[in-house]
Parts: C-alpha cells; sequence; structure tokens
C-alpha cells in the first residue's frame, strides 16, 4: 500500500512537516509496510518559503528587514532554480502569529519589511520573486511596500507621513519619482484569496477584525483606504480597487499587481507546479490532507482544495484530517472528499488544543488508517463491507 500525504501547517502549532512526521508515525503503527510518502504544503501564507525550499531542493537564506511595527529582525525566505527565483512570504516579516493577540495594532503597522526583502532578492541577482501574501498582520494598503522602494506620502501640508494605516486617510500628495519598480525582476503573487482592495467584501471588513481592528474602526480605516485609493488614481491612473486579489495582505496584492507589474496564482497550483506529487498519486493507494482548520473557504484555493483535485484527476480515494472543522465543511465532500475528520476528541480550551494537538493528531490518523487498512485488506479477498454483493454486510 502506497499512501502520500500533503497537508498544509497546523496554523500556530505544527508546520507541514511536522503535522507529516505525526501522521507517518501513526501509519507505521498500523503497517510498517506500507509506502509512505509526505510533501511539505503551503498556499501563500506561513510556510511557502520552506515548502518551496523542499519541493525543489532549494537552500534558506536571510536578510535584515523590519517586522510590522518597525523593530529590526532578520527574515528568511528560499532561493530556488539555483538561486534565479526567490520564494518570499510576507509573513515573515509582517506576520500576525509574531505578535501576541493584546499587543496587535493594525493602525501602527506597516508593509515595509516587505519590500526590504524584495531588494535583497533583487541584489541577490534573482530574476523572479514569488510572494506569499498569506498570514500577515498588516492592513496600510502596501503603503509601507511603497515607501521602501522610494515612494513618499505627504499630508495636505505637505507634512510627510509614515507609512501606516492610522494615516492613510491624510494622504493629500505622493511623489513617485524615486519610485523603484524593480525592472527586469518577474514578480509573481501566490495568493488564495480574491477579495478586492475595498467595501464589504474588501482587505479590511473580511480580514480586519482577525489582525486586531475593533468593530467600530472598520468603516474609518476603509473610507480612509478610499482616499489612498484615490490618490494614487491620481499620480498614476490606476484604481488599486479593480483587481481580483488586491485586498490580500492589507493591500499589498493591490500595489504588487496594479503598480509594480505581478501576475497572481493560487498559491497551492504554483507549489504543485514544481512537486512530483502528481506524478506519484498516479499509483497511490490514498492520499491525505488537512490543515488547521477547514470550513467554506478552504474549497477557495487551500492546500486541500488543490490535493483533492490531484486526486480527483488520478482517480485516487483522498481523506482531510484537519485540527478543526469550522461552518460549511461539509461542502469540501462535492470536491471528492470521502472522510473529512477533526482531530479534536473533546472540548478544550484554545491553549489546551495547540498543546495537545501532535498527540490527537496521531491518535485520529492511526484510527482512521487503522479502519482504512482494514477495509482495503477485505476488499482484495473480496469480502468488503463496502461491496455488499462480494460478501460482506
Amino acid at each position: 500500500m502506497k499512501i502520500i500525504i500533503a497537508c498544509d501547517s497546523y496554523k500556530g502549532c505544527m508546520s507541514s512537516k511536522e503535522v507529516a512526521e505525526h501522521m507517518k508515525r501513526a501509519i507505521r503503527r498500523v503497517d510498517p509496510s506500507i509506502e509512505v510518502l509526505a510533501y511539505t504544503m503551503a498556499d501563500g501564507g506561513e510556510g511557502t518559503s520552506a515548502a518551496f525550499c523542499d519541493v525543489c531542493g532549494g537552500e534558506m537564506v536571510s536578510c535584515a528587514t523590519t517586522d510590522a511595527y518597525g523593530r529590526r529582525i532578520r527574515a528568511r525566505y528560499a532561493l530556488i532554480d539555483e538561486g534565479r527565483t526567490a520564494v518570499i512570504e510576507a509573513a515573515a516579516a509582517i506576520g500576525l502569529t509574531m505578535v501576541p493577540r493584546e499587543k496587535r495594532n493594525p493602525m501602527t503597522a506597516s508593509s515595509y519589511g516587505v519590500g526590504t526583502m524584495l531588494l535583497d532578492a533583487r541584489k541577490r541577482g534573482c530574476q523572479r520573486v514569488i510572494i506569499g501574501l498569506g498570514g500577515s498582520g498588516t492592513n496600510d494598503g502596501g503603503m509601507g511596500l511603497l515607501q521602501s522602494l522610494g515612494v513618499r506620502f505627504y499630508d495636505a501640508s505637505h507634512k510627510y507621513l509614515s507609512p501606516q494605516a492610522v494615516n492613510l486617510e491624510k494622504v493629500r500628495y505622493i511623489d513617485f519619482n524615486r519610485l523603484n519598480r524593480l525592472e527586469g525582476l518577474e514578480l509573481i503573487v501566490a495568493c488564495d484569496v480574491k477579495n478586492h482592495l475595498l467595501g464589504e467584501k474588501g482587505a479590511t471588513y473580511t480580514f480586519g477584525r482577525q489582525k486586531g481592528l475593533y468593530p467600530n474602526q472598520l468603516e474609518r480605516l476603509d473610507r480612509a483606504m478610499h482616499n489612498y485609493r484615490d490618490q494614487i488614481r491620481r499620480y498614476r491612473k490606476v484604481d488599486l480597487d479593480s483587481f481580483e486579489g488586491g485586498g490580500a495582505a492589507g493591500g499589498i496584492g493591490a500595489v504588487l499587481i496594479g503598480l509594480l507589474g505581478a501576475q497572481m496564482y493560487p498559491g497551492i497550483e504554483l507549489l504543485l507546479s514544481y512537486s512530483s506529487l502528481a506524478r506519484e498519486a498516479a499509483d497511490c493507494d490514498l492520499l491525505i490532507t488537512g490543515e488547521g482548520q477547514s470550513d467554506a473557504q478552504t474549497m477557495f484555493g487551500k492546500v486541500p482544495a488543490g490535493i483533492a483535485q490531484i486526486a480527483k484527476a488520478a482517480d485516487k480515494p483522498i481523506i482531510c484530517i484537519s485540527g478543526a472543522l469550522g461552518l460549511g465543511y461539509e461542502q469540501l465532500y462535492d470536491l471528492g472528499f470521502i472522510g473529512i475528520f477533526s482531530i479534536a476528541d473533546r472540548a478544550m480550551t484554545f491553549p489546551q488544543a495547540l498543546q495537545l494537538a501532535p498527540e490527537k493528531l496521531e491518535a485520529a490518523t492511526y484510527s482512521i488508517l487503522r479502519m482504512f487498512h482494514h477495509l482495503s485488506r477485505d476488499e482484495k479477498r473480496g469480502h468488503s463491507i463496502l461491496h455488499p454483493a462480494a460478501g460482506g454486510l
């Protein structure tokens, strides 16, 4: 029997590689002779650089940059294709989970550090950069990113504005004269969201609360983002709200596409294009995928949805084992899953769930695979309960 594991990370808990190791341990308990292939997966959020590095046999490098609050840090990214391509994730510099929940303040957070990483990749001689936008903690419309590339923002009195969400409503003049357009560098955005920049389904209303915005801040900040869009349109004749996916990473997506000419693709599709997973799936017996929480949003470019497409093309069974199941997860059965499971086996607090996740994952995987292995064995003997005519129930 051959089983393929291709799971996203369980955000804030286990990396994709750690998830796979715990699953493999459980599968070996079921039957040590089972062949297990594990692939590191990501969809553009945390772990994207490491996933590309693992799949492509690249190397991880680091550079000096700043986090969302201007503190000096070192962030890692991947070099693949013999150094010609860099894979950067915004979360490595301005990640939401880098700051404790009680200390998050997206009104003062800046995307400046992402631009610093882009410049470092160019300095290393990269010809192409893949930028994962998931997991960011900023909502500044990409104002910080633009400043790192030479753009300056001013208020009505021509007073310099720092690149923070709190200043979006004050922007009246923009100096693009020193904009570094990164000529000669192909930019590819890896992203699984399709939200535009503005409005009730835009960056602020859709992702603001999870980043730390209060409900009473949403309307004001969205209006401020409208002003920011309008001022950029005055100077560049580009409407940042016109791009699907422009709301990704608090507006970084709109800046990369609209002002820097980036192309956007689902992160999982990009990663799978570099991977041998589809080829290996042709003769496997089962694919296993999963993520921190599976819900209706999983349908739209998340790792399990991408792996389900591979399984469907190969006509192979696939199951999903996730940390939790949220609203609408039942819709995933339409993608071809034969089973969707949560590792939670009792009520517990969120901190307890994070702490116990590794052992709960192993226990759930063992139980599920033990059943699958038993049914597969009986199937071969002609006594499958799945086929009553063959002598089952």
